[in-house]
């Protein structure tokens, strides 16, 4: 299914000129003014959405207790505008299959926003963009920021982060860290954190970390970003295939693993032991990394299947493991609770790869109920709601390893994590970020490991959040004409 939006111009452009004031805020409150402009300037014209589906479900790729046939897909959208260099931009969300098709229809409803608008009006204050996105009264009550309508406005807001990095000639990383202090914090979304977080503090938090940006540009530029892979321990893999990903995922060069979990004690031991002696847990590499017997560090992921108690029994079973965190159940004060009664073992929590919004992860934070922040470059609502997180977490002293089990996932998060270790948290000495093998070759620009199992940092002045897909991918998966789909489907996925 496709969807396109266009603009029947009169040969006048919209342009974005105020937002009415919000009684604690400049910017909250998304009335927005149009005047007619010049009509040469350029101006948001129309937009396509795409449902494509991969049949990952044949293969187990992306299993888990919780979700046990995912067909990896994304809600795609490109925006388009017109003028004598017309800008583009590409955006995306994930999920799993069925309803990706209700996601393309939000993102639809939302993109019709933006037609008429001056992209560089947009691009001038990507808070107030973000906040013009979601401030539809009608659009917001089937929310608000959470569930179909905030991952929707994720791929717009992704889609008009692209389009603005491609305007400037950088990646998107490279356009965040390059903004001055004032630039990133306008950038960001501060509604319903200054309890936590204020324009002053992320201020402040900023200019503290600028003298040192360039040194750390060129460090990370030159060993790659810290990465954990997950595509060796899907729960619907066999022992021999988990045995043979891992010996061949460490001689890569990854030293971090997850593994799924949650279906069958037995099984998850058995399986966490498969790896054994890969690696000395004591080389320098691990050092104070809390590494297993298996001479790696192992997380464990049981995908929202536990309730509390459940998940402090079964992971205390598991404690041999030595287990570096766990994804618990979304729930605050639960993952809370399971956090102290974990902290004895050794074990930590982990957890955002389904949390609604900044504001869960505000809550999550205050709670003490964290040891590592795993935002979700989809879930959340895209790169300004993404900056408050990784402000927030800088300034509790969290560490962030962002989920990217998923399509186009890892190209969209190694960006996020730069920006975190450049601009925001100054460190990656914690950090990891979640790499999946799976389903790269559909992108123009493919992220890539290092041979020390580690991101390279993407460098193409023309790929901005490197979230494009190829045509003939789409011509192939798009869902339910694609060629795929209409000729070699088999009848074991499920639709």
């Amino acid at each position: 299914m496709s969807e396109t939006g266009c603009f029947r111009d009169e040969g006048k452009t919209r342009r974005l000129c105020s937002v009415a004031a919000h009684p604690q805020s400049d910017r909250y409150k998304s009335t927005v003014v149009f005047k007619d402009s010049r009509a040469n300037v350029s101006q948001i014209t129309h937009f396509e959405t795409h449902d494509i589906r991969f049949p990952t479900s044949l293969t187990g790729d992306g299993s888990d207790a919780m979700n046990t046939d995912c067909d990896y897909s994304s809600a795609y959208v490109t925006i388009f505008t017109d003028g004598e260099e017309p800008l583009v931009g590409h955006g995306m969300t994930f999920t799993i299959g069925r309803g990706n098709d209700i996601v393309c229809q939000a993102i639809a409803a939302l993109a019709k926003k933006l037609i008429g608008l001056d992209p560089e009006d947009l691009f001038k204050n990507m808070g107030n963009t973000y906040d013009y996105i979601s401030g539809d009264s009608q659009l917001r009550w089937i929310g608000p920021e959470k569930g179909v309508i905030h991952i929707a406005a994720g791929a717009v807001n992704n889609a008009l982060w692209d389009m603005f990095a491609r305007a400037r000639g950088k990646p998107v990383w490279k356009l965040v860290v390059d903004m001055t202090p004032e630039e990133l914090v306008d950038a960001t979304v501060f509604r319903y954190l200054t309890d936590v977080l204020t324009r002053e503090d992320a201020l402040a938090m900023l200019k503290a970390k600028e003298a040192g940006k360039c040194e750390r540009e060129t460090i990370v530029r030159e060993v790659g970003y810290p990465a954990y892979i997950t595509s060796a321990g899907w729960l619907g893999y066999s022992d021999e295939k988990v045995a043979r990903l891992t010996k061949e995922a460490v001689a890569a060069g990854f030293n971090h693993f997850k593994m799924k979990v949650g279906a069958d004690l037995t099984s998850d031991l058995r399986r966490g032991r498969v790896g054994s002696t890969v690696r000395d847990p004591n080389g320098p590499e691990l050092h104070g990394k809390n590494a297993g017997p298996t001479g790696a560090v192992l997380m464990i992921d049981a995908n929202q299947v536990w309730d509390v108690p459940q998940a402090i029994q079964y992971v205390q079973n598991l404690a041999e493991l030595k287990p570096w965190n766990l994804p618990a159940p979304d729930d605050i004060l639960g993952h809370a609770v399971i956090r102290r009664a974990l902290k004895p073992y050794g074990i930590g929590v982990a957890t955002g790869e389904h949390a609604h919004n900044r504001m869960v992860f505000k809550q999550l934070l205050q709670a003490d109920a964290i040891d590592v922040c795993q935002i979700d470059s989809c879930r959340l609502a895209g790169v300004s709601e993404v900056l408050s997180v990784l402000l927030m977490a800088a300034k509790f002293g969290v560490p962030v390893c962002p989920h990217a089990g998923g399509v186009g996932l890892c190209e969209y998060v190694i960006h996020l994590s730069l920006i975190d270790y450049i601009a925001i948290s100054g460190t990656m000495e914690r950090n990891v970020l979640e790499f999946a093998d799976h389903l790269h070759e559909h992108f123009v620009y493919p992220c890539s490991i290092n041979s020390k199992g580690r991101y390279n940092v993407p460098l193409n002045p023309a790929e901005g959040y490197s979230i494009e897909m190829h045509k003939h991918s789409i011509a192939e998966f798009e869902w339910p004409r694609g060629s795929y789909w209409t000729g070699t489907r088999t009848s074991s996925v499920n639709y």
